[in-house]
């Protein structure tokens, strides 16, 4: 996708990979392990299991990117069917209901429905140290979710280029995450459940939850952009120049 976007700063890319989204997730794992140790916690993380981390980070998945790179870069670039001008066209009006806020709004409400169900399971395993033990029905119901957040992608890609607008990339993008807002406000409802009212217990509920929603808003994303792209790229294909 970078060499595609014809971008001049692999190394950068690459180290950005490599070590932003992991270190911004290890330091806020850090912050809230040190808030659970300070509290005397039997569910604070030991520091050898926090070598261990570090070791697969910088041993293995570190190196595993930048292996990965050097195989992308060998390949060729995605090759589109169609020219596009370099002079932007102005974009016609759009309705309410295709701006940013109404997409996010309801591009989340059909893959949150998909997966909501099993995600009480979840949570209660993951809070309420209940047993799970239906991991058939989670696999299945992850398919369900991936699926119908590449649908919903789709239709809104669909809908943004029958009026003429081209910038379909972010806007894809932020459609297939905007699941995450309602599985971050479905754990707002459930921290009612759980009997606790200290401020340990508030940083380290939606400290975890806010890192959960942002892996899912960045993996339910790549679904919706990936397919997008490759929605386009048949439709465009599609066409009859002579």
């Amino acid at each position: 996708m970078y060499k595609t976007f014809k971008g001049k700063c692999w190394l950068k890319a690459i180290s950005a990979l490599a070590f932003g989204f992991p270190g911004i997730i290890f330091t806020v794992f850090f912050i809230l392990n040190m808030i659970t140790v300070k509290h005397n916690s039997g569910d604070a993380v030991p520091f050898h299991s926090m070598v261990t981390l570090m070791f697969l980070w910088f041993g293995i998945s570190t190196p595993l990117v930048f292996f990965g790179a050097f195989v992308g870069f060998k390949k060729n670039a995605i090759e589109f069917p169609v020219k596009t001008s370099h002079i932007p066209r102005q974009i016609p009006d759009q309705p309410w209901f295709m701006n940013i806020i109404p997409t996010l709004i309801i591009g989340g409400i059909m893959p949150f429905g998909s997966c909501f169900l099993e995600l009480y399971f979840i949570m209660s395993s993951v809070w309420m140290h209940q047993y799970y033990y239906v991991f058939g029905i989670l696999l299945l119901v992850f398919l369900i979710l991936l699926l119908t957040c590449a649908e919903v992608t789709t239709l809104y890609n669909y809908f943004l280029l029958c009026g003429e607008d081209y910038q379909w990339w972010w806007r894809s993008f932020t459609t297939g995450g905007s699941i995450a807002l309602y599985i971050f406000g479905y754990s707002i409802f459930y921290f009612k459940n759980m009997e606790t009212n200290s401020a340990a217990s508030y940083a380290l509920y939606f400290g975890y939850m806010g890192v959960v929603s942002s892996m899912v808003f960045l993996m339910t994303g790549s679904v919706g952009l990936y397919t997008s792209l490759y929605f386009n790229k048949i439709i465009f294909g599609s066409i009859k120049i002579d």
